[in-house]
């Protein structure tokens, strides 16, 4: 029989080991939540077939130190525009954003979308971007701290009428997704119209576009395919555009993280980020092009030598942005010959 003073003594034994054994569970099991904010509806794949299982991985990796909600389509308030600084004022964690959606704040990592510069495939812009990002953007991004930079696979022309030729694109309307996509339509002489990526269906049904430049991964989210109903596609490489992306962190929220949940976010960061990001893009890019076709669409390949007249008409636009790179402080030619041997690297990859 255990006797008054063999309860107390055992009580007071694990009074002194409580507190101990509570502070170490406590500091283990903390759990910190991650609010994630960006502008495409959950269906998209984007959302549903890379932020999502990235999220997951993430959460599976911390062994529960962290969990991430995902709140698509502006679910936080704002508009897309305003998304890398809801990142750096931690009015989200963790962001998905276009640096295109604020034209002339991130020059250098325009290098990728000017006209005629990117690859058809969306894992080797993203590998090439990620690479070149580690070398040349580091203080471009400073604000905030990057999870991981990708670029989509080639960009198409989605209109109401054919498009074989220059002379097709005189005078419609085309939404385009950053500054340098709109210039170079501007030089092929398109009436070119920027806009965030919500608004295209709307415009599309009310006849205030004609079309617009998006990728093939982005068209059923958008419901592209049923409000045109034809598709101008560049073969090969270097490609018409691309548009280039960044999964950004608040610098403070990164920092804050225990070393274990660190660990999850940093494996799931840079090139195994990108590739994944990458791979999304083009395995998409296959099935929405074949449904599109099953639909009766008309996709219209551009002959080479109309390509050539394309690259010729836009050179222009390449030669005033590497010109005021100078006026930037930075040298516009080195990066974009530094970035198109990245571009090759990791093409025969």
């Amino acid at each position: 029989m255990l006797t008054r003073r063999h309860v107390t003594g055992g009580l007071a034994v694990a009074a002194l080991a409580g507190p101990a054994i509570l502070r170490s569970g406590a500091a283990r099991a903390q759990q910190v939540t991650l609010r994630m904010h960006h502008f495409l509806p959950p269906v998209s794949n984007g959302h549903a077939k890379f932020l999502a299982p990235w999220a997951k991985k993430v959460e599976a990796e911390s062994n529960g130190l962290i969990k991430i909600d995902i709140f698509p389509s502006m679910q936080l308030g704002g508009a897309p525009p305003q998304l890398y600084d809801q990142a750096r004022d931690g009015v989200a964690d963790l962001v998905w954003t276009l640096p295109g959606n604020t034209p002339g704040r991130f020059p250098r990592i325009e290098t990728l979308e000017l006209p005629f510069t990117a690859h058809k495939t969306a894992v080797v812009n993203s590998l090439a971007l990620q690479e070149f990002a580690g070398k040349h953007l580091a203080e471009e991004f400073k604000e905030v701290h990057p999870i991981c930079f990708w670029a989509h696979d080639h960009g198409l022309i989605h209109s109401t009428r054919q498009v074989k030729t220059m002379d097709d694109l005189k005078g419609l309307k085309l939404r385009f997704p950053t500054r340098l996509s709109g210039e170079a339509l501007k030089a092929l002489g398109v009436n070119a119209i920027g806009m965030p990526i919500p608004q295209v269906p709307e415009s599309l049904a009310q006849k205030v576009i004609d079309g617009c430049v998006v990728p093939w991964e982005v068209v059923p989210a958008i419901k592209v395919q049923e409000l045109t109903k034809f598709h101008a596609e560049i073969p090969g490489s270097p490609t018409f555009y691309t548009a280039t992306f960044i999964l950004a962190m608040n610098k403070a929220k990164y920092q804050a993280l225990s070393p274990e949940a660190k660990k999850a976010i940093d494996a799931n960061s840079g090139m195994a980020a990108a590739k994944m990001a990458g791979t999304v893009w083009d395995e998409a890019a296959v099935v929405v092009k074949d449904m599109v076709q099953k639909r009766g669409n008309t996709i219209t390949v551009i002959a080479e030598d109309e390509v050539k007249r394309w690259q010729a008409a836009t050179k222009p636009v390449v030669d005033a942005w590497l010109a005021g790179s100078k006026d930037k402080g930075f040298d516009g030619a080195a990066l974009r010959s530094d970035l198109q041997a990245l571009i090759q690297k990791h093409s025969k990859a």
